[in-house]
């Protein structure tokens, strides 16, 4: 029998399975609470799905709140859009606004790895559509248990597939990204996805249902029984050790409608027929109603037997919870659906009038002419729970922070320092990510400058002008478990100093937070200081959080990942045929680092690779340096100074020479380079300390004296290594001989590592 509103009242007693929809006894005594009365089938649905984990951040709103003391405005100007809504809108210049966001589709990639993927990048780019943006690029940072370990050969491929699947089919390239390994994640693979969207400041949209009697149209694909709770409820619960207890269905991605959805939205924009506009993503039609509604002036009042369907079997509850790809809700007048639904017709896309906005402040869903929900919006949409959950330092982090790498037997001969340049070269993590980044279309649309391997992705937003904006996102898992205050802070630091190496000049930021279960208190202890270590350096560095994402029970049994915030950062560079390549481009130029190097090796590649070993303090972080090094940077970048730039990161000044050397996708440049003035002469620390706010620039002879100059006046330390040239990569120290490789043994090396594991 149908649960209907005044069924409901009538039978307040009826037993209702909340538990196994993720609500915990006090939520669903609060829901009664709101309502009066015990929810219907349908409205349990939708409190279910919208106050889980994943939708409502109950576990991290406390600690999130803090970005919003960062002034919501960058080094352009105040922003268009911000936290609240489905993504950051930018200004930069010439009429030009950008938008971008990272989100996570993590525990949906365990289960269905290449459709978890693909419906992530999916539900991105959807977010980023829906703020009136053409979609123009995407980006995957990436985390995989070890490399060797049999369920990361089975999640792998299917999550590359499935990345470069979408993406590929929509015709827009994926311009960066990271790929990671560590025991941590195996069981708790990290896909993590970033699209990035143009438009002109007068074409922004934003998601709210205002205007009695305006029409709500639902459009795109079909609702079917795939996703139901996929995201909502899946990413909300810890994995056990024989993977997630529940398993609802994984959304099934079509990236051939998600085009034409894309290209049917734009039109309706530019034929100004849309009042308002919600993309589906987690929590499907409870999530954009509900949102819509509380966002607007009004109510809104819905007709669920209107939705077309794949599978007329579907009840209420799962047609409100089902998690379908493909589908959007707009807005409209009147006067302009006639219009809205042809231009739906002409691109093949299915659209329907399932409602309208009321006055009444209600959202009201009818089912076969009765009432299965009648809901104040908000409360489904921004009143859920919110938890301060206990938090505490762990017990063995004095322990932990006690244990450095800095104490761990070293290499001395020249001979063991070449082995361990090998050996970290051909490591997972150091290693050639092109048997992944060839999977994907980099260069589709035309606008890509810059792209893997380089430090930042660059594309071009204005043809005329040459305006452009750079894009990279970073993330140190070992950095954070050792601090994660400043963790967080290096995450941010590496993705700034990436934008800038390339000639961008950060603007702002996107953040993806991906951590253990909220329940453990050592885990909220990482995530709170994860988030204060984030604002504070933002405020330093001026960059605001524009949005982003919480990805939380990322665990398996008492198991949890390493904290593993990631950061995006977006900047802009006036013309992009002055951005600066990561690569050496010829022979005969003058090799110099940039930056102050210390003995930094806990948490490093080194530590990690050689001695299996994590503990110790991270490298200090030094938010002065590091605005002082972008801002060289991007000085230098835009007068050409530069023919080359590296930042230095994981592996140290040996692997950024690597590198520089072979990395790029034209001839190979070796160089032969003097550490003696490096790290106090010592060529171990020289090469592998991973000291932050460093960065190896290459520049002709005549440019030498301008550049001293400029770091001179930025306050930025300048050592001259040595001169690109030559077939190997050659290190001395003091002029006494620490290692010559052959650039052709180092590809090779480089190069092999996954290829030999995954085929």
């Amino acid at each position: 029998m149908l649960d209907t509103v005044s069924a409901a009242a009538q039978d307040p007693d009826r037993e209702q399975p909340f538990a196994e929809l993720g609500l915990a006894p006090d939520e669903y005594a609060r829901i009664r609470e709101i309502l009066g009365r015990r929810p219907t089938g349908s409205e349990l649905a939708m409190y279910s799905v919208m106050w889980s984990e994943h939708c409502s951040y109950k576990s991290s709103k406390v600690h999130l709140k803090q970005f919003s003391e960062i002034p919501q405005e960058t080094p352009a100007g105040p922003m268009l859009a911000g936290i609240g809504e489905n993504a950051g809108v930018l200004d930069i210049g010439q009429g030009y606004a950008v938008t971008f966001k990272v989100e996570s589709h993590n525990h949906p990639s365990y289960v269905e790895p290449y459709q978890g993927a693909a419906t992530g990048v999916g539900g991105i780019v959807r977010d980023i559509l829906a703020m009136g943006a053409r979609p123009v690029a995407v980006m995957d940072p990436l985390r995989f248990g070890p490399l060797d370990a049999e369920d990361t050969r089975r999640v792998l491929p299917g999550i590359v597939a499935g990345v470069g699947g979408y993406g590929n089919c929509l015709g827009l390239p994926n311009i960066g990204g990271e790929a990671v390994f560590d025991a941590s994640y195996l069981g708790n693979p990290l896909v993590n996805a970033l699209c990035v969207g143009v438009l002109r400041h007068e074409d922004l949209h934003l998601a709210q249902a205002s205007g009695e009697g305006n029409q709500v149209i639902l459009y795109g694909a079909r609702t079917g029984g795939d996703g139901i709770g996929g995201a909502s409820i899946l990413a909300s619960v810890t994995f056990d050790e024989d993977g997630p207890a529940k398993r609802p269905s994984v959304q099934v991605g079509d990236p051939f409608m998600e085009k034409l959805l894309i290209e049917c939205t734009l039109e309706l924009f530019a034929a100004g027929v849309v009042a308002g506009i919600q993309d589906f993503g987690a929590a499907g039609i409870s999530c954009a109603t509900s949102e819509l509604a509380a966002a607007g002036d009004g109510g809104m009042h819905v007709e669920l037997d209107k939705v077309l369907l794949r599978d007329s079997s579907l009840s209420p509850e799962e047609i409100l919870m089902s998690e379908s790809q493909e589908r959007m809700m707009a807005v409209v007048h009147p006067d302009h659906v006639a219009t809205f639904l042809e231009i739906c017709a002409r691109w093949d896309v299915e659209a329907t009038v399932v409602g309208e906005v009321t006055g009444d402040e209600r959202l009201r869903i009818d089912w076969q002419g009765e009432t299965v929900v009648d809901v104040d919006p908000r409360t489904v949409a921004h009143d859920g729970p919110v938890y301060e959950r206990p938090l505490a330092r762990p017990d063995w982090q004095d322990a932990l922070q006690a244990d450095r790498a800095e104490l761990l037997p070293r290499p001395g001969t020249p001979a063991e320092l070449r082995a361990t340049l090998l050996r970290l070269v051909g490591s997972p993590n150091l290693c050639d990510k092109s048997w992944i980044t060839d999977q994907y279309d980099r260069y589709v649309r035309g606008d890509t400058v810059l792209a893997q391997p380089s430090d930042g992705g660059v594309l071009r937003i204005d043809a005329e002008s040459g305006l452009g904006v750079a894009l990279a996102t970073d993330g140190n898992g070992r950095f954070a478990k050792l601090d994660p205050y400043a963790g967080a802070q290096l995450a941010l630091a590496e993705a700034h100093r990436n934008v800038a190496t390339v000639g961008g000049r950060p603007l702002a930021v996107s953040d993806c937070l991906n951590f253990g279960s909220p329940e453990d208190p050592a885990v909220m202890w990482q995530f709170a200081e994860a988030c204060r270590g984030l604002k504070d350096a933002c405020l330093a560095l001026g960059t605001p959080v524009t949005g982003g994402n919480v990805s939380l029970y990322n665990q398996t049994a008492e198991t949890a990942i390493l904290p593993t915030p990631v950061v995006a950062v977006l900047g802009v560079l006036e013309d992009v045929a002055r951005r600066t390549a990561s690569h050496f481009a010829g022979d005969g130029e003058t090799v110099l680092l940039l930056g102050d190097t210390r003995e930094e090796l806990s948490g490093s590649e080194w530590a990690h690779v050689v001695h299996d070993h994590l503990g110790g303090l991270p490298p200090l972080v030094d938010l002065g340096a590091e605005q002082a090094l972008a801002a060289l940077l991007v000085e230098a970048s835009a007068g050409t100074l530069l023919t080359s730039a590296h930042d230095l990161s994981d592996g140290g000044l040996a692997q950024t020479l690597v590198e520089a050397s072979i990395g790029g996708r034209g001839a190979r440049v070796g160089c032969t380079v003097d550490v003696g003035d490096v790290a106090g002469g010592d060529p171990f620390v020289a090469l592998f300390s991973e000291s932050a706010a460093r960065c190896v620039v290459t520049i002709p002879d005549s440019g030498v004296e301008a550049l001293v100059a400029l770091a001179d006046h930025h306050g930025v330390p300048l050592t001259r290594l040595g001169t690109t040239g030559g077939d190997a990569l050659v290190v001395r120290a003091g002029g006494e001989p620490v290692l010559e490789v052959p650039l052709a043994e180092l590809h090779v090396t480089w190069s092999a590592t996954l290829p030999a594991v995954l085929g």
